[in-house]
């Protein structure tokens, strides 16, 4: 259920690329480019940091929720889906994060 509601949300946010970027927040992201994008997911990676850093779950959930979102802006822009994203993680399930890190060097 999580993965369909983030494929769908996905979905909308591809929707919106080709919005007016003066009325939609993706289309401007789109709009600006790849390095806004990452500029925006540093940002919100840092923003997470120092929220997991407070006594404060709800600003946690809030800046992970930001930082899902753009990342989900930069799957839309490099034209990749959600369900890469978990193949990915299932690909990873019971491997040890060491081995998994020297199968990629």
């Amino acid at each position: 259920m999580t993965n369909e509601y983030l494929e769908d949300l996905l979905n909308i946010i591809k929707s919106k690329k080709d919005n007016d970027p003066n009325l939609s927040y993706t289309a401007h992201l789109h709009k600006k480019g790849l390095n806004e994008i990452l500029k925006k997911i540093g940002e919100e990676a840092a923003e997470t940091i120092i929220a997991a850093k407070s006594d404060n779950d709800n600003e946690l959930i809030h800046e992970i929720a930001d930082l899902w979102f753009h990342c989900l802006v930069l799957l839309s822009k490099k034209n990749l889906c959600v369900v890469d994203v978990v193949d990915e993680l299932r690909r990873r399930e019971g491997i040890s994060g060491i081995e998994e890190k020297n199968n990629r060097e």
